[in-house]
């Protein structure tokens, strides 16, 4: 069994219903959700949005691959409303790297797997470089290790606070 952290996040639409809905898909379709944090709103990062994000970091125990959790990841996502067609031409139509959306799910850590592929990179490779997402993970599990970094995810979050 291993423990995957996630990230559920958006800025369209109800978002403490669907954050609810997508952590109980999480619950049927991944693996039992042993921890969750509060919900954090924070602005959006790395593009203009009149709309705040809602962002809230699971942890469950699953049975499943990396890949298969992707995979389940992707189909809750469309599951709950989310057009990745639709996002991506938000963002060739404002020239952005990111656009709003009803909901977004990633893969913050596979255990302490290293996973490097075209698709599929963990541990996420700027988590450390984001508050909204280093505040609900420090909630969650403070004392895990970055398996690239060997820091604390508190010791990251604190010099990511030093920074900013």
């Amino acid at each position: 069994m291993a423990r995957v952290i996630l990230i559920t996040g958006g800025n369209l639409g109800e978002m403490k219903p669907l954050l609810h809905r997508a952590q109980e898909l999480i619950n049927s379709e991944i693996g039992p959700v042993m921890r969750c944090s509060h919900r954090y709103k924070s602005e959006a990062w790395g593009f203009e949005s009149g709309e705040p994000f809602s962002n809230q970091v699971l942890t469950c125990d699953t049975d499943l691959s990396p890949r298969e959790v992707l995979e389940k990841v992707q189909a809750i996502e469309s599951a709950l409303g989310r057009d990745r067609a639709a996002e991506e031409a938000e963002k060739l139509r404002t020239g952005q790297n990111y656009s709003s959306r009803v909901i977004d799910i990633d893969i913050l850590f596979y255990d302490d797997e290293i996973i490097a592929e075209a698709d599929l990179v963990v541990p996420h490779p700027l988590l450390h470089e984001r508050e909204f997402v280093m505040e609900p993970l420090c909630e969650v599990a403070p004392d895990k290790i970055h398996p690239i970094f060997g820091q604390t995810l508190t010791e990251l979050s604190n010099k990511l606070k030093v920074e900013n």
